[in-house]
């Protein structure tokens, strides 16, 4: 019961048991905490505002204040960009080897063995449309960090209408090539060298499932980017996650042993200060519309080189969301009204 209250304290009044029954799941992980209260938009500027005319010290005063709680509570102000420089570096250099097979992306490319029917069948299983051969014919599919289209193009090929979307205009160059050796592909996937939030007014409500697959660990501003997915869907859309705990576990296996010791990445790849944890990320995701539908852990063997779903979320795991569907707003019907109603649908008279 005191460990259920600490968690609370420090996640916020509105955190469910399940969601700290979960925290508690790896019995050596890091709770990363980040605040839930800032300052309401807009509070200090309608305040500088009311006292312009009569203390210009004072404006001063609350222009410095505003400026230190905006750089400070990012979690609730916007980032201009979602792009971190540094990764942009690290990315840059391995942009002509995504189809290696098995070079640095060769985790990756094993990867597809759970997120492609992860993604098919929960689509599936939502809107109950199948075509046989083609099981995603008609969904409009954004793949963001799509790197060299590792994963675009078998849902391409499953049938989807794929946009690929990645800030390296050298990995969009190698999607593109790629791409082209297969006819079949063309019509199904576009390429667009850019950045998630680039895009969310011209694709509002756009696509019917958003995929950021291995992304979200690398992205300067996690806030702003799941608000930029939840834009380009369409209510009642899908957005798929995979990603890495934040945990000692994972800074062990993900950081520690791959990128140091076996060399399946590249030593730097990863940051272990943007891990997330599925509490953190299922709050983040809440609070900008989503509802999680499932949280699903994954394992990696190095030794065979394959991918396997496991109870665990402790290192890698992969998160399915739905955008929630506006809800109809509430109209008061009079006594006489719903007489009216009543007559009409049953064809009697009181």
């Amino acid at each position: 019961m005191e460990v259920r209250r600490f968690f609370m304290r420090r996640l916020g009044s509105g955190t469910t048991f399940r969601r700290v029954a979960r925290a508690l799941h790896a019995p050596t992980m890091f709770v990363s905490v980040r605040p839930l209260s800032c300052l309401p938009s807009g509070t200090l500027d309608q305040t500088i505002a009311k006292q312009q005319q009569h203390a210009p010290c004072l404006m001063a005063n609350l222009t410095c204040k505003k400026n230190f709680w905006q750089g400070t509570a990012n979690m609730c102000t916007a980032s201009h960009t979602t792009l971190d420089p540094s990764e942009m570096k690290k990315f840059q250099s391995l942009a002509n080897r995504w189809w290696n097979e098995q070079g640095e992306f060769a985790a990756l490319h094993s990867m597809n063995d759970l997120r492609v029917p992860f993604i098919r069948d929960n689509l599936l299983n939502r809107n109950g449309r199948r075509k046989p051969g083609s099981p995603l014919s008609g969904y409009k599919i954004l793949d963001v960090g799509c790197g060299g289209g590792l994963l675009s193009e078998p849902l391409g090929r499953l049938g989807g209408l794929v946009t690929g979307i990645d800030p390296l205009e050298d990995s969009i160059r190698t999607a593109k090539l790629h791409k082209s050796f297969d006819p079949v592909l063309n019509n199904q996937i576009h390429y667009r060298s850019c950045l998630l939030e680039d895009i969310t007014e011209e694709a509002a409500e756009t696509f019917d499932a958003v995929v950021a697959s291995e992304v979200v660990e690398h992205v300067n501003d996690l806030e702003t980017f799941i608000n930029s997915c939840y834009e380009v869907l369409k209510p009642g859309a899908s957005l798929f996650i995979t990603t890495i705990n934040k945990t000692n576990l994972s800074f062990s296996l993900a950081i520690v042993v791959a990128e140091s010791f076996l060399k399946i990445v590249p030593s730097g790849t990863h940051d272990w200060d943007k891990f997330v944890s599925p509490v953190d990320l299922e709050r983040i995701l809440e609070s900008n519309g989503f509802y999680v539908e499932s949280i699903n852990g994954m394992c990696y063997n190095p030794l065979s080189g394959s991918w396997s779903w496991i109870e665990s979320t402790a290192v890698n795991y992969a998160v399915h969301a739905v955008k929630q569907k506006a809800q109809p707003e509430f109209t008061e019907t009079t006594a006489e009204e719903h007489q009216d109603q009543t007559r009409t649908s049953t064809g009697t008279s009181v």
